[in-house]
Parts: C-alpha cells; sequence; structure tokens
C-alpha cells in the first residue's frame, strides 16, 4: 500500500537517499529537517506515516513523538524512530515515547519498506489492499471491486472508500467529522452533511444484496457498521 509519508531528518544525505527510496516504492514524500519544520508541514496536511530521527537541531525525536501522541489530530499517526542509537535502553525510550517501531542505521530500503507497510495494517488497516469480508459482503481493495449475495454491487469511489473504512473500524461509532477526515482527508473544508448524502448512496448500492441495514445511524453521534446484524 502507498502512504504520505513525513521524513524528518536533518542530514541532506540521508534525508534525500531515503525519500528517493520512499518515492520508487511509489509513496508521496513530505520532508522536514528539524521539529519547528515537521510541526509545520503537519499543520498543512496529515501525513500516513512519520519516520523521524532521534537527533534533531531544535528538539530530539522522542520528544516530538510525545508531542504527536498528546495532540488529538496526531494521536494515531504512526512513527517510526529512525537512528543510529540502538542500545536496548536507547529502543525502549523511543518506543515509550510513543514511536511505533524503531529502526537503527544503517537500513535496507527493503527493511524500511516492510516496517512501514506493517505499521499500516496496524494503524490505518484501510490503507491495506487485502480483501475484507464481513457478514457476507466482500470488497477487494486491489481489484477495487465489492460483492455480497452472489452479486457485483456497483458504487462510487468516494461510497467505496467509505465502505473500506467501515468494513476496517467495525462496531465503531464514528462522528461526521471523524468521517471526513478519514475518509475525504484532513484539511477537507466541506460540509458535515456531505457524509449523509454519501451514506444514502452507500445503503443503496448495499441494498443489491440485502446489506444496506449494516450501516447503522446513531442519533446525535454518527455511524457505525456492524459485525452482526
Amino acid at each position: 500500500m502507498t502512504a504520505s509519508i513525513l521524513v524528518v531528518e536533518d542530514e541532506p544525505a540521508i534525508q534525500e537517499l531515503i525519500a528517493v527510496s520512499l518515492a520508487r516504492s511509489g509513496h508521496a514524500v513530505q520532508r522536514a529537517a528539524s521539529a519547528e519544520e515537521a510541526m509545520r508541514s503537519i499543520a498543512g496536511v496529515l501525513p500516513d506515516v512519520v519516520l523521524l530521527d532521534w537527533m534533531l537541531p531544535d528538539e530530539s525525536g522522542p520528544i516530538l513523538a510525545r508531542r504527536l501522541r498528546n495532540e488529538a489530530r496526531t494521536r494515531e499517526v504512526p512513527i517510526i524512530m529512525l537512528t543510529a542509537r540502538a542500545s536496548d535502553e536507547d529502543k525502549v525510550a523511543g518506543l515509550e515515547s510513543g514511536a511505533d517501531d524503531y529502526v537503527t542505521k544503517p537500513f535496507s530500503p527493503r527493511e524500511l519498506e516492510a516496517r512501514i507497510q506493517a505499521v499500516l495494517r496496524r494503524r490505518t488497516p484501510q490503507l491495506s489492499k487485502e480483501a475484507v469480508e464481513i457478514e457476507g459482503l466482500v470488497l477487494n481493495p486491489a481489484t477495487r471491486t465489492v460483492a455480497g449475495a452472489g452479486k457485483s454491487l456497483k458504487m462510487g469511489p468516494t461510497e467505496f472508500e467509505l465502505l473500506h473504512f467501515f468494513m476496517t473500524h467495525l462496531d465503531r461509532v464514528h462522528t461526521r467529522a471523524q468521517i471526513l477526515d478519514q475518509v475525504w482527508g484532513d484539511h477537507v473544508f466541506i460540509e458535515d452533511r456531505t457524509v449523509d448524502v454519501h451514506i444514502r448512496r452507500l445503503r443503496d448500492a448495499l441494498s443489491a444484496s440485502g446489506h444496506d441495514d449494516l450501516v447503522e445511524t446513531v442519533r446525535g453521534a454518527g455511524y457505525r457498521f456492524l459485525s452482526k446484524r
């Protein structure tokens, strides 16, 4: 799965090497050489993953990781610490600061890509290309197809992304604002009621297989996708 990745690294040569490798894997790459630059970048566009060096010119990687974990908007963003500090104590400190993984330099591009894919699967399953099946409803992100009750279900691209998000976040109530951030993207300024329109379209598409009742309206709160009827 491809992702938007922020590389926070102050050594230009290492930053360039990482960025080029990630771009070759199909990722969209943003760069920052300090914690301040990283926060400005994140304020503009929320990345799918942050690759974070330990030693930065203005503050350490673990301090920045704690800042990201303490803010609601960035709390769930996967963080991979990249550092030459290889002692067990350093690894524990990095992970305790909020990092999801800890990669020591030098590392191979293949290893880094594997670590990125692993944290994406854990933290943001809707980015996965693996098929998902719930109650006989099957969504395949790789082929962008949906089927249920032996029928191929037709739906628009936004409804597809909405269904993928729901099927990878079962039984949890999501507000309209949360759905907008997850499906339309962070910092997209459209009305919350837009969600209602696409929910209605999604239900219409799912009605052909009888799965429309899996999308439940929670009055005064938002919507959730049921794992059991």
